[in-house]
């Protein structure tokens, strides 16, 4: 089954996006556990998403591309989640990207939504390894006569394997930048050597840049680290959130389907089969519980972007409600989908650990993804400032839009 044709000149429905993409995402989702026991990594599934103009949701429709709101964007991200979890989170830096152009507006932001528009995807190369702080990276961006050349080593580059662009933060002359580099230029050397035990298919390996010349008007302006207030740094956490939303909704359907289809159980069990003893009910309705909360706080959190952004993405106010609710969200999410993951495995015994169904890596998933932006650190955070009016911990910008406010 296709997906549908969107009304070009016009910006669609949340159902006209979910028919459009839905098609696309069951596809993906049919060879999910096969590629992970196979680490088979996720090149033709990006296909099928640049093919689908995917990484356009958030461009204008006057410049070809969507014109989805925040709301919509990551309500696909969490079925993108629930089909394969590692695709949203290798297309996380994508989206700010996208978001810095459009409210840049200036000439040359225009050239990026245009080619976004036409399918192509952004990747990223911020971290550095062994580097704890972006004022201590070592990537530098220096002068060689009336040019600019990149050298450096970067680790976590997590999509950029499967994009066309790589946005890589630097220092130039003391300042920390952001420049835009493709991703199959001379000098760019990309491996696969993330070893964590989930989220395995993100690619979020290193990438290496020797002499790589970058001209100027792919120095885009504030880099990882740059001081002040920005939506980015909610915007990139409620990817991760999405990605555990988009889990917890494949783990429910997983383990609905495994109880439906099983018919051994208990010796003390209160039913003859597993679908219709009470206790077994029970935890499955957490689990549905757990999937409808983590979508709910997403989706809460994208509203109060849309109305930042749609504000023009600099109202001081505004960028401290949405960095607070997605660190509240950051809270609920975790406990709720972290618990789901593991919970699942009391609806059978040990057959329900078979590689088979491979219900294990959810958990390992969702843990993977719970540990960036340590949680501990948001909470008490977000405690500081409610209680005492501290600074939220914004983190970054990442393109041409560089209204930082005080």
């Amino acid at each position: 089954m296709g997906s549908t044709t969107i009304r070009a000149a016009a910006q669609p429905t949340e159902q006209e996006l979910k028919n459009h993409f839905q098609p696309i995402f069951d596809q993906i989702a049919e060879g999910a556990i096969q590629r992970e026991r196979d680490r088979r990594l996720l090149f033709d599934e990006v296909e099928l998403l640049r093919s689908a103009r995917f990484g356009a949701l958030r461009v204008p429709v006057e410049l070809g591309g969507f014109g989805a709101t925040v709301r919509q964007l990551f309500s696909l991200l969490i079925d993108l989640a629930a089909a394969e979890s590692n695709l949203p989170q290798a297309l996380r830096v994508h989206w700010s990207f996208v978001e810095d152009q459009r409210l840049s507006g200036d000439v040359q932001a225009q050239v990026w939504l245009d080619a976004v528009a036409a399918g192509a995807l952004v990747g990223n190369a911020i971290t550095e390894p062994g580097i704890g702080a972006a004022d201590r990276y070592q990537t530098a961006l220096t002068r060689d006569g009336d040019r600019w050349i990149l050298n450096g080593t970067k680790y976590y580059s997590t999509g950029s394997l499967y994009s066309d662009y790589i946005l890589a933060a630097a220092d130039q002359e003391g300042e920390r930048v952001s420049v835009l580099v493709d991703a199959q230029q001379s000098g760019v050397e990309q491996t696969d050597n993330w070893d964590g035990f989930g989220q395995q298919l993100t690619v979020s390996g290193t990438t290496t840049f020797t002499d790589v010349v970058v001209p100027e008007d792919r120095i885009l302006g504030p880099g990882y680290g740059t001081p002040g207030r920005t939506y980015v740094t909610a915007y990139l956490q409620l990817v991760q959130l999405a990605v555990l939303a988009g889990i917890a909704q494949r783990a429910e359907a997983e383990t609905v389907e495994w109880v439906r289809q099983r018919t051994r159980t208990f010796t003390h069990a209160a039913a003859d089969v597993p679908r219709h003893d009470p206790l077994v009910q029970q935890v499955i309705g957490k689990l549905a519980a757990a999937t409808f909360g983590a979508r709910a706080a997403v989706l809460a959190v994208a509203d109060d972007l849309d109305v930042l952004l749609e504000a023009g993405g600099d109202d001081p106010q505004l960028l401290d409600q949405a960095e607070a609710a997605a660190a509240q969200a950051q809270s609920v999410v975790i406990g709720l989908v972290l618990d789901a993951t593991s919970r699942l495995f009391e609806v059978g015994g040990a057959s329900i650990t078979s590689s088979g169904p491979a219900l294990d890596r959810h958990w390992r998933n969702a843990r993977t993804i719970s540990a960036h932006n340590p949680l501990i650190f948001k909470e008490q955070a977000l405690g500081a400032y409610l209680l005492n009016g501290d600074a939220l911990p914004y983190a970054w910008s990442a393109g041409r839009f560089s209204k930082q406010s005080a």
